[in-house]
């Protein structure tokens, strides 16, 4: 097997895990000081490391912009890293679609950095904001 080929698996296993709830699958899969970058627009904004950093930062962007799913259109590999393009479903009548990319950086076959990309930052703060103040 390719070594993107692998990793491609890896953040898989990792999405698999991390959608069931299953932190110790998933902490099997990133190293213990993973990193994770959320930009300074949204209301999760900060550096996240450590696998239990990234649970809480997980459990804190589904309450906060209420999201209720992800649709994965691809996933591509090169080298150390993999990136994601999905879109993140956010409740509504009918669901908001707020698309995204995830880049991901594997280190001897772990997660060790994921850097979150936003199209449209706006649409996270807003579902958020509406979650505030009882609109959703």
């Amino acid at each position: 097997m390719e070594v993107e080929d692998r990793n491609r698996e890896i953040v898989r296993a990792l999405y698999r895990a991390t959608g069931r709830g299953n932190w110790t699958d998933a902490a099997a899969l990133m190293t213990e000081d993973v990193l994770i970058i959320e930009p300074s627009s949204l209301p999760f904004a900060g550096t996240y490391r450590g696998v239990e950093a990234m649970r809480k930062l997980f459990e804190k962007v589904v309450r906060s912009a209420g999201v209720i799913g992800a649709e994965r259109k691809q996933i591509t590999a090169g080298g150390d890293w993999v990136v994601v393009l999905h879109d993140l479903l956010l409740e509504g009548p009918p669901p908001v679609r707020a698309p995204m990319a995830e880049a991901f950086r594997l280190r001897d076959g772990k997660v060790c950095e994921i850097v979150p990309y936003y199209f449209d930052h706006r649409l996270i703060t807003a579902a958020a904001e509406a979650r505030d103040h009882g609109l959703d």
